[in-house]
């Protein structure tokens, strides 16, 4: 199997606190790059400074055209959903899903569509069902599916209706999500690019 190095993360309520514990437990060198979907709606958010202060890895909102390289968290804008196509992140305005834009859903298609069995997929703790139809498209196309266990959940909507539609690799509480993560990443083929090398597009 090829090796993972797309990690994809979706939270909602309850995330926040998740996602703050899970960065500061990735190493500087992780060999993948992190996105994350928050349902922030329109409203600004420190989330990217945030967390780029939670741990070694450099953090900020995606821009159009952005490169994906390792080693970096590019976290959906306010507003704008994120995808991912030909080694670059790309915002759109396009239809709220699950009520949300940013949602989950379209980052997680777009994963499937161009990385296949590359990408990691993380759900976390939130309200209604983003991020399941998103995950059951990543593992589809052979792709690692990682959810938050719903007992460790502040809302266990998401995580819940993502094993009912998706089923998961691995369910975990937030102590040991990154270590979950690190695993998938470890249990495919070794790392050959040192953080912050672009990752090749392979259609």
């Amino acid at each position: 199997m090829g090796q993972r190095d797309i990690v994809v993360i979706a939270a909602s309520r309850g995330g926040f606190q998740v996602l703050k514990n899970l960065v500061g437990e990735l190493p500087g060198d992780l060999p993948a790059a992190v996105f994350v979907v928050l349902h922030i709606g329109t409203h600004g958010s420190a989330l990217p400074d945030l967390m780029a202060g939670w741990g070694p890895l450099k953090a900020r909102y995606a821009k159009h055209g952005d490169e994906v390289r390792r080693g970096t968290i590019l976290v959906a804008p306010p507003d704008r959903h994120l995808v991912l196509s030909h080694g670059c992140a790309w915002l759109n305005t396009g239809p709220k899903e699950h009520f949300a834009r940013p949602a989950a859903d379209p980052l997680f298609r777009s994963a499937a569509e161009h990385y296949g069995r590359r990408v990691v997929g993380v759900v976390l703790s939130g309200d209604l069902d983003d991020g399941a139809a998103g995950l059951a498209a990543i593992r589809a196309r052979g792709g690692f599916g990682i959810v938050q266990h719903p007992d460790d959940c502040e809302s266990s909507a998401m995580p819940c209706n993502a094993l009912d539609l998706a089923g998961a690799d691995a369910v975990c509480p937030s102590a040991e999500l990154a270590r979950c993560i690190r695993n998938a990443l470890q249990s495919a083929s070794d790392d050959t690019a040192g953080a912050g090398s672009p990752l090749t597009f392979h259609p």
